[in-house]
């Protein structure tokens, strides 16, 4: 693996809060994910299951951990089955974790073959009453094929149909959501790469580059620090572009005056950044879009200052609506008249049309429980925009925040925001 591996007290940590939220005698269940076909003989890169890695920080396919806090054998409390190696797969595909690394990892004790797994879990169902089943419930999320999760789920309900079953997700969403110290320094790890990208970027943007130049760029800065990769599809977004929300062709000559949107972030150890800065292509702001991005940047400020313990996202969109709609209409976007129709406090989403942030952690967009007020530990990122496609100019800021208890601290702060910074950099 690319980064350093989390302390297993972490995992320890993690399924000992699983454990006190679930009810006796019952089994929980966590699969890792398929690795996906492509064409031919093809696959994917794989990409663990986020609550498996959450619950044992084992990053490799075919995984499974079994819990089973009440199992009269302390050795059955908690599992974990693993690939079995062999010399044809040492030959083709490298190493595999052993056993023993397995345990040091995790901190779980008692490891079996992945195979061995159907016989293990009947040998344990008859003791057991509820079974705790793991599936992607996400709300953006888009059901389209079926995980090892989902069919574990199937088989299961067919071969013990007299069992109580119920989720783990709001147990899981909810534990997520609240970050440990050994989290919050895997995602400042990846928010550090993601500084040293953008450094390297801002000195070599010019009219003529393609956007997909300095998308190769960010990329090696990720790979050369440790990062596996993008936390996500980049967004490399010069002039009308940017006024497209999920923009990812990455394709266009970067031309003199425009603005570029640039939507990118490391990942490392599995843990998501989220950044997004938009720079002259030429070095230098002219006076509309330093106008506008002195506004996004104002909004950007005056919502920062509300994120703390007890506010919702809710709340947060709400403030981050009124902050907007006054500066649309600094800006002659918007005009008071409208603004004082009906629906009029919802004139700026024209030129705003998403939300001010969301949870961020494992996945970008992360789990969390719907509607609840933010809590100690928690990071969300910040994202306020403007987008005028007919004046060619699309701005977002997006830094990620850490919940404290006093307040707030921007995991990002050291990474150039304002507009003399940019300047500064850029013309150096």
């Amino acid at each position: 693996m690319k980064y350093t591996p989390i302390d297993n007290s972490l995992f320890i940590l993690n399924r000992s809060k699983l454990v006190a939220k679930l009810v006796p005698n019952s089994i929980a269940v966590f699969h890792s994910n398929d690795i996906y076909p492509t064409n031919a003989d093809g696959t994917l890169p794989f990409r663990q299951n986020n609550d498996l890695f959450y619950f044992s920080g084992i990053d490799q396919e075919d995984t499974i951990l079994l819990l089973f806090p009440n199992a009269l054998d302390p050795k059955y409390r908690e599992m974990l089955f693993i690939l079995e190696t062999n010399e044809h797969l040492a030959i083709w595909e490298g190493h595999k974790f052993t056993k023993s690394e397995a345990r040091t990892l995790s901190g779980i004790e008692t490891i079996f073959w992945f195979h061995e797994f159907d016989d293990i879990l009947k040998q344990l169902m008859y003791d057991a009453t509820t079974i705790y089943c793991n599936q992607n419930e996400h709300g953006r999320a888009k059901k389209i094929i079926d995980t090892r999760n989902d069919r574990f789920i199937k088989q299961c309900q067919k071969e013990y149909p007299l069992h109580q079953y119920m989720r783990l997700a709001p147990i899981t969403n909810e534990l997520r959501s609240q970050k440990e110290p050994q989290e919050i320094e895997a995602i400042q790890k990846a928010c550090n790469i993601t500084k040293n990208a953008f450094e390297r970027i801002l000195k070599t943007i010019k009219p003529g580059i393609k956007e997909y130049e300095i998308e190769a760029d960010i990329i090696y800065e990720f790979i050369r620090n440790g990062s596996r990769g993008h936390a996500y599809q980049p967004i490399i977004a010069s002039g009308k572009n940017a006024c497209v929300l999920h923009y990812i062709q990455n394709d266009n000559i970067c031309k003199d005056g425009e603005l570029i949107l640039m939507d990118f972030a490391a990942e490392y150890g599995n843990y998501a950044s989220d950044m997004t800065r938009v720079v002259p292509v030429n070095g230098k702001f002219n006076p509309r879009q330093k106008e506008v991005y002195t506004s996004v940047l104002t909004i950007f400020k005056a919502v920062k200052k509300l994120i703390k313990p007890g506010i919702t996202l809710q709340e947060l969109n709400k403030a981050t609506g009124e902050f907007t709609t006054t500066q649309l209409i600094s800006l002659g976007l918007l005009s008071k008249e409208e603004v004082a129709l009906p629906n009029g406090n919802l004139a700026y989403r024209k030129y705003f049309m998403h939300g001010f942030g969301h949870h961020l952690g494992l996945d970008v967009h992360d789990v969390h429980i719907k509607n609840a007020p933010l809590k100690e530990g928690m990071i969300v990122t910040l994202e306020p925009g403007i987008y005028i496609p007919n004046e060619a100019i699309g701005i977002r800021l997006e830094n990620d925040i850490l919940v404290v208890k006093d307040g707030n601290v921007d995991l990002m702060a050291h990474i150039p925001l304002e507009l003399e910074d940019i300047d500064s950099v850029m013309l150096s």
